[in-house]
């Protein structure tokens, strides 16, 4: 996608989001142009121009190309008309070899895959790109699809995406998204991490595909991740709140006369170790924050909640 950003005095073009690249005082200012990119179909009536243009094309040469060699260099030019004149180009010069430099020559499909030497992807660490195509795998993730997740992961490491940031991106992806329904989750993605560290590419790539599809196939909970928020909102209110008497500790004598750890019930010392000590500032008594969910292990969490809060009821009565 390309952008045109006109303030009435100067205009620039980019081939990245103005968001990124010009800062919002200016951007206020200014008038921008989206240019989607062309499709296929485009991008092929083009390149029929250029093979048969005599003044500013190919058409000197009069070669000829099959259907799938254009079709071939459309789908890798991502819907940019340059890359895909620059790949005619090379294939051109390829197909002129290939019949002794005569005219008349055809552009092959295989020729066309010589002069690729490696896919054309529309693609900027740096730019807009980057940050659609890691969240289409992240919500591919979370809408348990694996086929999705395999195919953005595999498309951003092709790319050149530097593959440690997508091994902490899947390990976000394990503790926002999957969390406490499958503990196991998190464990599987620092592994494929410490995998990628030890063995590098190609073959780390699979330890991160490991990971990624064990993540959409996974049970999902994002409770605990709305709970960290949550206590996060009500900690920057109540920080100055002191902490209970009964759970600081005694280690001198002065603080034991102030009260310090004074009805502090140690839970081993109870049958079924749980108390019904109250471990929240006085304002926050009660409070519940992290709700489980049916998925996966937070169903047995959820239970054992439940379990541990009806002991806590039944010792204050």
């Amino acid at each position: 996608m390309r952008f045109t950003a006109s303030t009435g005095c100067s205009r620039t073009r980019s081939s990245e989001n103005p968001s990124f690249e010009v800062n919002s005082a200016l951007l206020s200012r200014s008038r921008v142009y989206t240019l989607n990119p062309l499709t296929e179909e485009q991008i092929i009536t083009l390149l029929e121009r250029a093979l048969a243009d005599e003044e500013r094309g190919l058409g000197v040469l009069k070669l000829t190309a099959r259907p799938e060699a254009l079709a071939r260099i459309a789908a890798y030019s991502s819907g940019d008309a340059r890359s895909a004149y620059n790949v005619l180009e090379i294939a051109a010069t390829l197909a002129v070899e290939a019949a002794g430099g005569a005219s008349g020559g055809v552009i092959e499909k295989p020729q066309v895959e010589d002069a690729l030497q490696r896919r054309v992807l529309r693609y900027d660490k740096a730019g807009e790109e980057h940050y659609n195509l890691i969240s289409a795998l992240h919500k591919s993730v979370r809408n348990s699809d694996p086929d999705a997740t395999l195919y953005w992961l595999v498309r951003m490491l092709e790319s050149g995406e530097d593959p440690m940031y997508l091994a902490r991106r899947i390990v976000r992806m394990a503790v926002e998204d999957i969390s406490l329904a499958d503990p196991h989750a998190l464990e599987i993605c620092i592994a494929a991490k410490d995998a990628l560290d030890f063995m590098g590419l190609p073959e780390g790539g699979l330890a991160l595909a490991h990971a990624a599809v064990y993540l959409a196939i996974a049970p999902k909970s994002n409770s605990l991740y709305m709970a960290y928020g949550a206590v996060k909102r009500d900690v920057e209110e109540t920080a100055a709140d002191p902490v209970p008497l009964h759970l600081r500790n005694a280690p001198t004598r002065l603080m034991k006369e102030l009260g310090y750890g004074e009805g502090y019930k140690y839970a081993h010392d109870f049958d079924e170790k749980v108390t019904d000590m109250e471990c929240l500032p006085e304002n926050l008594k009660g409070k519940q924050w992290y709700f489980p969910t049916e998925e996966g292990v937070e169903k047995r969490i959820r239970e054992r909640l439940a379990a541990v809060k009806a002991k806590k009821e039944r010792m204050r009565e």
